[in-house]
């Protein structure tokens, strides 16, 4: 959804009114009794409220360049662990309260939510592993082009001079086949015949074998496409977000009365679990990644203004002339497709003997794809033990809940 359908009011948040968690407070306060533990319960629910937006503050505060990166993602599904965890500690202390209507309906929405995010969770780990195929493409062009295997006597002589290999030829045929296959496996599969064809005219240097390069390309491009998707070939990301999101709305003064406050938390977590689960395909490569999902959050929720701007940001992200088009909006991907173009072009306009100046030009190319390489090397395989982590404590969390709310309905 475009930022603008959104925005609300730039006023501080305590000038917009009071939530429906106070209301609910004032409704109810003549009729509860001194030793109900009703104070208790209420800072719970407002504890659970200002933890949800210190983290999302936190998350927001983070400068351009770090976010959408690796680290921030994986700090991203660290959150919706914690409050995950703290929303089951809350329906766990008020179980009588759930089994109740409205209170029962509401739960049972939310856990039909997660069920379709575990369908995102599943596209995700397969868009890490598509990365991890291109990173394999990374390391032939390191091993092609890169001194990594003197690396350590160059380090204890500090003379790079005496150990760099001599470039040639072969080298750069082994390096630029892959770096082709690289820019055609991250192509996005709408301009995937367009760009295609840009590749292979810029790439290609002996146009006498363009047929057979096609046809290696072409089958190349089938082979990223079919690692092993385990959600069908009709599934679309941006459906999925779509019916996350579905009838998501802010309970009413009567609801959040009828509940003790319960509807409170319940519409929180599904707020941060559309946003988690609608981040992740912004960042990850997976099938249909449109954005376009609606997305409003009543302002005078603590946490809507971090979300809400977080929103925005990485909608801007996507809309940037160099992003439109991107398979994913992981910083690490986009530095990543930057710095192989680069290489790519440089590699495709050299010239034997290699002179002095192109050689420390390559060279201070390849050393940027190190980086970028080293980056994804110490990120994607944390990342992906917590995407698995939030499967399956969605899966646990919600057989918790649904065992608890059968066995009040019928008990023993």
């Amino acid at each position: 959804m475009p930022a603008t359908d959104y925005q609300g009011s730039s006023a501080p948040l305590t000038n917009i009114g009071r939530s429906l968690l106070y209301l609910r407070r004032d409704q109810v306060h003549g009729m509860e009794s001194p030793n109900n533990g009703s104070a208790s319960h209420e800072v719970e629910l407002e504890s659970f409220q200002r933890q949800v937006a210190d983290r999302f503050q936190d998350l927001a505060s983070v400068p351009s360049d770090e976010l959408l990166s690796l680290p921030w993602v994986r700090k991203l599904l660290d959150v919706f662990l914690c409050c995950q965890e703290e929303f089951r500690v809350i329906l766990f202390n008020n179980k009588a309260q759930a089994m109740k209507p409205p209170m029962d309906r509401l739960i049972a929405d939310f856990y039909e939510r997660t069920v379709k995010a575990l369908d995102v969770c599943n596209a995700i780990r397969d868009g890490i592993e598509q990365i991890r195929q291109w990173q394999k493409l990374l390391e032939i062009v390191l091993c092609a082009l890169s001194d990594s295997n003197v690396n350590n006597d160059t380090n204890n002589n500090g003379n790079n001079n005496c150990y760099q290999r001599t470039l040639g030829e072969g080298q750069f045929r082994r390096a630029k086949k892959a770096l082709i296959d690289l820019a055609i496996g991250m192509l996005d599969e709408k301009d995937s015949g367009q760009a295609l064809a840009h590749r292979n005219r810029s790439f290609g240097r002996n146009n006498n074998s363009s047929s057979h390069s096609k046809d290696h390309h072409h089958r190349s491009l089938g082979h990223f496409r079919s690692l092993s998707w385990s959600v069908s070939r009709s599934w679309s990301a941006s459906r999925q977000l779509q019916a996350i999101g579905n009838n998501l709305a802010a309970p009413r003064g009567n609801e959040v009365v009828a509940t003790s406050g319960l509807a409170m938390p319940v519409y929180t977590m599904g707020c941060v679990l559309l946003f988690v689960m609608w981040a992740l395909v912004a960042a990850i490569p997976c099938q249909d990644r449109g954005l376009q999902v609606h997305f409003y959050v009543p302002r005078q929720f603590t946490w809507a203004a971090s979300i809400l701007s977080l929103h925005e940001r990485i909608m801007e992200e996507s809309k940037k002339r160099d992003r439109k088009n991107a398979c994913g909006l992981l910083r690490e991907i986009y530095q990543m497709e930057k710095c192989s173009r680069l290489l790519g072009e440089l590699t495709d306009s050299v010239q034997f003997p290699l002179s002095e100046e192109k050689e420390r030009e390559v060279r201070l190319r390849v050393k940027e794809l190190e980086q970028v390489c080293d980056a994804m090397k110490e990120g994607l395989e944390p990342l992906e033990r917590q995407v698995r982590e939030v499967f399956h404590r969605i899966v646990r969390s919600r057989t918790e809940g649904l065992d608890s709310l059968g066995r009040g309905n019928n008990p023993e």
